[in-house]
């Protein structure tokens, strides 16, 4: 009986613990699994993440790209249904005039304005 006991005890030693679960053949695979799929396959952790912060930069330049869009429109139908939008921004933009008019442009010279 007490060879028995010193057989259960020598058992449940720390060391035969290591060797019998941390060593197991089963761990050591999954941590592999684990190591591996997190670092070296083609559709990682890492990758899949760095595609996911892609994803949401161009869905934000999207819906940017989506407002300058609707904006840009809004003006264009705008300027193309009124004459008076129509005429104003071709005399602010390009510079034109009528008939027997003149525009005079002036600009300020900017090394004689004070600054303070």
């Amino acid at each position: 009986m007490k060879e028995l006991i010193k057989d259960i005890k020598k058992k449940s030693s720390g060391y035969k613990f290591i060797t019998s679960y941390i060593l197991n053949k089963y761990t050591i695979t999954l941590v592999a699994f684990f190591a591996w799929m997190i670092f070296f396959d083609n559709t990682s952790f890492l990758v899949v993440n760095e595609l996911n912060g892609d994803i949401t930069k161009y869905e934000h330049q999207l819906a940017y790209y989506k407002s300058e869009y609707e904006k840009n429109d809004a003006f264009y139908k705008k300027l193309m249904n009124n004459k008076d939008e129509k005429e104003k921004y071709a005399r602010e933009n390009y510079f034109m005039k009528k008939p027997n008019e003149e525009i005079f442009i002036l600009v300020a010279d900017s090394t004689k304005i004070d600054k303070k």
